[in-house]
């Protein structure tokens, strides 16, 4: 997006309303991931954090009774961080929690219709860097997962993450403006930045037992045992080593259903198997195009067509995730985001992407299971 920006402004350089200030050749900063807060432990790599406190306000706008399921979630499994909750006498108040308060009550075992009667044991609230955790997942734009660990129903101390996306951007980046007409040494400085974060990117993130690029845990110094679909960014930077480019292909292998990529293998609930988002079919496509397997795209490409195709005919809508398993907007989210947003952009968008670059035969295929004509070439 930065780079698209960037193109942008000096492209529109002739079309510059009066008054407006005309873009200059200036190559943009790229500090927010390469500075305090942001930096990973001294991995020298990136991670996501929210510098703002307490509930997330898309939670409490559209996740009803999110954070209560969290907190007996915790509790229900001593084995996870129980510092995440603190425990408080009823009207207590704590510098260490935020967000609402919660009551503890010791109740008799319902045996009639009446309600049965209940003592309160104590008030409990989810802590401050419980809700830093959660906020810095959801900076990443990516839903709740079990991606940072199993406390429920998907959070964990994101911040002490390096992640796969938010490391990759500044990689790509430093690469492209390498290559800009300037002073010499000003492109070789981009380019040392674009390499040293590519060394860093194979050291830390990628796994080559797995064949993917995985998340690292910069605290206990390991890395996620999760597999998420993000693996797909470090290899759209052309991050990956030598001789694993075969890596893409494996990669859309593991995350596909029926064809169609999915956030993560079927452990992953509640944002994994069996959804699927536009954008992470693009990315795929653009990586198995990149590495040379030029069908393998056209398949990935052709199946989440043809699924959002299929459920428009059903209907009328295009949404924001889909089935992958079931071909429709069916998305029974276990906990968090529940919504399926209707006329979402980026599935819009996406689509006219993919449709755009498939080829002839697929694209008539596609056209056949609409009733119409074949598309004009393009």
């Amino acid at each position: 997006m930065i780079l698209g920006v960037y193109e942008a402004q000096k492209a529109a350089v002739t079309k510059i309303a009066p008054g407006w200030p005309k873009p200059t050749n200036r190559q943009p900063k790229i500090t927010a991931c390469g500075a305090e807060p942001h930096l990973a432990g001294t991995t020298g790599l990136s991670r996501y954090f929210d510098f703002g406190d307490g509930p997330a306000p898309e939670s409490v706008k559209d996740e009803t009774g999110h954070y209560r399921e969290v907190v007996a979630y915790i509790l229900a499994h001593p084995e996870l961080d129980q510092t995440l909750v603190v425990r408080k006498a009823s009207g207590q108040t704590s510098p260490l929690t935020a967000g609402s308060t919660y009551s503890l009550q010791v109740c008799d075992v319902a045996r009639t219709m009446g309600k049965p009667d209940c003592s309160v044991a104590s008030d409990v609230a989810l802590s401050a860097d419980f809700y830093k955790g959660d906020r810095s997942m959801r900076e990443s734009g990516y839903d709740i997962s079990f991606r940072f660990g199993p406390t429920a129903p998907g959070h964990i101390t994101s911040p002490r993450s390096a992640s796969t996306a938010c490391s990759t951007s500044p990689k790509r980046i430093w690469n492209r403006f390498s290559k800009n007409p300037g002073p010499q040494g000003r492109r070789r400085t981009m380019a040392q930045l674009a390499e040293k974060r590519k060394s860093r990117l194979q050291k830390y993130l990628w796994n080559g037992q797995r064949g993917l690029f995985v998340d690292y845990d910069f605290v206990q110094q390991a890395q996620s045992s999760y597999d998420y679909v993000t693996t797909f960014f470090p290899l759209w930077a052309g991050a990956s080593p030598p001789g694993t480019g075969t890596g893409a292909r494996s990669a859309s292998f593991h995350f596909r259903t029926t064809r169609r990529l999915v956030m993560s293998p079927p452990r992953a609930w509640p944002m994994g198997l069996p959804l699927c988002w536009a954008p992470n079919q693009l990315m795929p496509t653009w990586v198995c195009e990149k590495y040379g397997f030029n069908k393998e795209a056209d398949r990935v490409s052709y199946k989440f067509l043809s699924t959002v195709a299929e459920n428009f005919r059903r209907d009328g809508t295009i949404r924001e995730k889909y089935n992958a398993v079931k071909r429709s907007s069916e998305t029974q989210v276990t906990a968090g985001y529940h919504m399926n947003i209707v006329g979402f952009g980026w599935t819009n968008g996406v689509f006219l992407e993919l449709l755009h670059d498939l080829p002839r035969r697929p694209c008539a295929e596609l056209a056949s299971e609409q009733g119409t004509d074949v598309p004009a070439p393009h």
